[in-house]
């Protein structure tokens, strides 16, 4: 079978920004990306959480599953470059282009701006996209053992997919009560 475009869908673009998971898209259709706007709201590392997309029915396993924020968003090793900062980067298909540091590496209260473009390597559904992501870091060690730390950081995303019409409504908006950062 020859592999489908998005033409093939016969899809319109869409897009939705969100301030809280999941991202569930009812139809077939075509990810195209994300762009991820992420305020840590602690100090130490907040990128290790695996973005997932849960394809056509998945469930509890997801069929793509990643190694971590980083790693999905093309700065592996912690966005680190040069050595005690953070390095923004752009390229035609992932990013960091935007670091806001208040005083330097591993330090609360810094935002980031980042993205993700699925050409090379498209996510296609045929009934239904969940889409993902955890908000997690390291806390201090432990009797010699490293540790996780489930974060509470001030995440948003944009989602950007063509989809064959007609699609399932949109959720509700959040209220403003909702969206306002405190």
């Amino acid at each position: 079978m020859a592999p489908r475009t998005t033409a093939d869908v016969g899809g319109m673009g869409h897009s939705i920004k969100r301030k809280e998971d999941p991202r569930f898209i009812r139809g077939q259709g075509h990810y195209v990306g994300t762009y991820l706007a992420w305020g840590v709201n602690n100090t130490g590392w907040w990128g290790e959480g695996e973005i997932k997309f849960f394809l056509d029915g998945d469930d509890q396993w997801p069929t793509i599953c990643g190694t971590g924020t980083e790693d999905y968003f093309g700065g592996a090793w912690n966005f680190e470059h040069p050595k005690g900062e953070y390095g923004s980067f752009s390229t035609p298909f992932l990013g960091l282009p935007q670091i806001i540091k208040p005083d330097g590496l591993y330090r609360s209260q810094q935002r980031f701006g980042m993205y993700r473009w699925h050409v090379m390597d498209p996510i296609r559904f045929q009934s239904d996209l969940r889409v993902t992501i955890q908000a997690l870091g390291w806390r201090s060690t432990l009797e010699e053992q490293r540790r996780y730390l489930p974060l509470q950081d001030d995440i948003a995303s944009t989602a950007f997919w063509y989809q064959a019409e007609p699609h399932a409504p949109f959720p509700e908006a959040p209220s403003l009560n909702h969206l306002e950062v405190i």
